[in-house]
């Protein structure tokens, strides 16, 4: 028996990956990779306010005007870090008005105080 590798079957090299999550790979000679990573830092009264939010969201159904609200606060908290004074004047008020009947209270409870946390 020979000592010499063959290559496997079809004459070079094969890679198989299953799943790459938060990475980058090169292969060849002259294979390069970039990977970037974003760290964005929230303060405690926008972690309680994107926590207060999740909870509220979950309880909504899609399409509620709220929860397009919600989802657009929460997407720039995650962003950013922090959200538009704008924004949380809008859904304060909009909670204000009219609660979404499918929440509870406590839910609606928990946004309206962290947002008025924030806003001071």
């Amino acid at each position: 028996m020979s000592s010499d590798k063959q290559p496997p079957s079809g004459g070079g090299a094969s890679v198989s990956i299953g799943s790459v999550s938060g990475g980058a790979f090169a292969f060849g000679d002259h294979g390069t990779a970039e990977s970037t990573s974003t760290t964005v830092m929230v303060d405690r009264d926008h972690g309680n306010l994107l926590t207060a939010v999740r909870d509220l969201r979950r309880e909504l159904p899609e399409g509620d005007e709220v929860a397009a609200q919600l989802d657009e606060i929460e997407g720039e908290i995650t962003r950013t870090g922090s959200s538009g004074r704008g924004l949380l004047v809008r859904l304060r008020d909009r909670l204000a008005e009219n609660a979404p009947a499918t929440a509870t209270a406590a839910a609606v409870t928990a946004v309206v105080q962290a947002v008025a946390q924030i806003l001071g």
